[in-house]
């Protein structure tokens, strides 16, 4: 029986196992060639995730050109580059270079998913007792203004804000928004707090330095840093939209109603 040379992987012609002229009609091999010993290794294995491309195509040629199952078409492909070392080892071989793999794989996920919960630490902060987000609209801008606010508390304590915020535009919508849920945080007793918002405008403006500060928002900023220092530990975050749906929705609820 003819077989491919090392430079040519995959090639698997067996002279087509000789033109599938000669079979043994018992073991569905060809004549001359010797069935395994154990027909019945890794039979409940799935052969075909082992094999590699050019041998899963080979076997498909074989199976066409000799009219033999798709299954036995690749074992027999299998079988010959496996050589004389057999079937057994090179599946065992695979199984392992395999679970190699799955390993590598996992440890990069891991890797992945601790290196995302990172960032989220360093992005959120430590938790705080009390939590709140704030949001602010004006239809059209400037417009009628509409502000949102959610607080949260240690032991399910919660206030939710939804009011009509007057006339202004968007920057000044997020500042009242962010001065109402301040001031319902010190009616609570918040003496640990952790305020988010998506106005990149407004937590610039509150946290940069008094230089960069935004003239036509300095009302604004020195009510909410005169409130922020009434709380005992205050921090101010930026967090994108898509965390920030509940006071986002709150705002949107009261800019509707201001229109009704």
């Amino acid at each position: 029986m003819t077989s491919t040379s090392a430079s040519q992987p995959g090639a698997f012609s067996f002279v087509q196992f000789t033109l599938c002229n000669h079979f043994d009609a018992e073991t569905g091999y060809p004549l001359g060639m010797n069935p395994p010993i154990d027909l019945d290794f890794h039979a409940g294995f799935d052969l075909d995730r082992l094999a590699y491309k050019s041998e899963r195509a080979a076997s498909r040629r074989l199976a066409l050109a000799c009219g033999i199952g798709a299954g036995q078409a690749l074992r027999q492909v299998l079988e010959q580059r496996a050589g004389q070392a057999g079937l057994a080892a090179l599946v065992t071989a695979r199984l392992a270079a395999q679970a190699a793999q799955d390993e590598r794989d996992a440890a990069r996920a891991a890797r992945r998913a601790a290196d995302k919960a990172r960032r989220a630490a360093a992005h959120d902060g430590r938790p705080s007792a009390w939590r709140a987000w704030f949001d602010g609209s004006a239809r059209p801008n400037p417009g009628q203004c509409g502000i949102g606010a959610v607080l949260k508390g240690p032991g399910g304590a919660g206030v939710e804000l939804a009011l009509d915020a007057g006339y202004g535009n968007s920057s000044e919508a997020e500042y009242r928004a962010l001065i109402a849920v301040l001031e319902a945080a010190l009616e609570h007793g918040a003496d640990e707090l952790t305020v988010y918002g998506d106005s990149r405008v407004v937590i610039d403006d509150v946290n940069g330095p008094d230089a960069f500060a935004a003239p036509a928002l300095a009302a604004y900023r020195a009510a909410v840093r005169a409130l922020a220092a009434r709380v005992r530990h205050f921090t101010l975050r930026w967090v994108p939209r898509h965390k920030n749906l509940e006071a986002d929705a709150l705002s949107q609820r009261a800019t509707e109603q201001s229109h009704a």
